[in-house]
């Protein structure tokens, strides 16, 4: 199945994929093994800070790898900020591009989109374009306090939610719902808003996405799920689960690196389909 298809299956289905970020080939191997162990499709995302250091070519190639020994893994490029580098995502392969205009006024946020979505159209290619609209943050790391801007006033409204996705033609929609980036260090994770998840799936028609939700609680994240929600993305949580796990294994005296590698792609792993699971309700 092709992503479209798999997203839409979901959406039917009320679960949702799990969509988790790399910079790596060791995070990517995690993904890779935590769906050959649920036997769940996935989606590996790259944005575009992570995709410097970790070439979209290479990622397409690893993926593919994977891939044709059975994994359902998908490659995203993740929060993309222009229409050159979408085309260059869409030339290196990619499934999806979520194109990143949030922190735009609207119309200029809506140009960008109608862009992009006409440059996936006319590429032949069958590339997922996803919108956002609604201010979540952009750092996927440890905050003492909420960003400036993230606030409950800014929650993505219906009637914008609708305006902008008719005028764009997007796929997929990111609402701005509760959910911020990165993770608070002493504090919960604000709550979630699945009651306008629902209001604007209804609205929309479109696969909700659900950003930043390193940090929800469960019982939220079922809620947005079964609200519209059928992608889910994680990627602080990942990269904490990366640093601790290395930290630990890095202690003793080991010096081969596959051997002090090994348990923090196995802790990464389980990490990683606990979430996949709780996404597609398992």
């Amino acid at each position: 199945m092709t992503l479209r298809e798999v997203v839409m299956q979901y959406k039917k289905d009320s679960k949702a994929l799990g969509h988790f970020n790399f910079s790596d080939s060791n995070q990517l191997k995690a993904i890779a093994e935590a769906a050959k162990e649920t036997g769940l499709p996935v989606v590996a995302g790259l944005s575009e800070g992570e995709r410097e250091f970790f070439p979209l070519a290479h990622a397409r190639a690893l993926v593919d790898i994977y891939r044709a020994e059975g994994v359902e893994l998908f490659l995203n490029a993740d929060h993309t900020y222009s229409v050159e580098k979408v085309e260059r995502a869409i030339s290196a392969g990619v499934d999806s591009v979520v194109v990143d205009g949030a922190n735009l006024p609207f119309d200029e946020n809506v140009h960008l989109l109608m862009a992009a979505v006409q440059r996936a159209r006319v590429s032949g290619c069958d590339v997922i374009i996803e919108g956002e609209l609604g201010y979540i943050g952009t750092s996927s790391k440890q905050f003492d306090q909420l960003p400036e801007g993230v606030t409950e006033a800014n929650i993505t409204s219906v009637e914008d939610a609708k305006k902008f996705v008719e005028a764009t033609s997007i796929d997929c929609f990111a609402p701005a719902v509760g959910n911020v980036h990165g993770m608070l260090k002493s504090a919960a994770q604000p709550r979630l808003h699945p009651e306008r998840v629902k209001e604007i799936a209804d609205a929309v028609g479109l696969p909700i996405v659900l950003h930043g939700a390193s940090g929800n609680t469960p019982d939220d994240i079922r809620a947005c799920i079964k609200a519209g929600v059928a992608i889910v993305h994680i990627n602080t949580e990942l990269r904490l689960a990366y640093r601790d796990a290395l930290r630990e294994s890095l202690g003793g005296v080991e010096t081969t690196p596959y051997k002090f590698l090994d348990p923090v792609v196995l802790k990464m792993k389980d990490f990683l389909a606990a979430k996949m699971r709780l996404f597609a309700g398992k």
